[in-house]
């Protein structure tokens, strides 16, 4: 699956084209390695997102073409969450 696609799809961000612009800025990695909107995810993959102030990490736990919100969470668990220096 696509890192756009599955970024939407988990809600980790609101919309495909705002992940997009994310990942083109370089402020995704995964599992250490910069990442572009087309890089595919597998189940495993660890995602290091950088949201403004705050370091994101989660593994990919499930891959959906589409999911309920109650359901988004389940396809990815945080493995830490901390603070970006400036």
């Amino acid at each position: 699956m696509r890192l756009d696609k599955f970024l939407k799809v988990s809600r980790l961000i609101k919309r495909r084209t705002l992940a997009k612009e994310v990942a083109d800025q370089g402020r995704i990695l995964i599992n250490g390695l910069a990442a572009k909107a087309s890089s595919n995810v597998k189940i495993g993959d660890e995602l290091t997102i950088r949201f403004g102030q705050k370091i994101v990490t989660v593994k990919i736990e499930d891959l959906q073409e589409t999911t309920k919100k109650e359901y988004a969470d389940k396809l990815y668990s945080i493995v830490k969450e901390e603070k970006a220096e400036a």
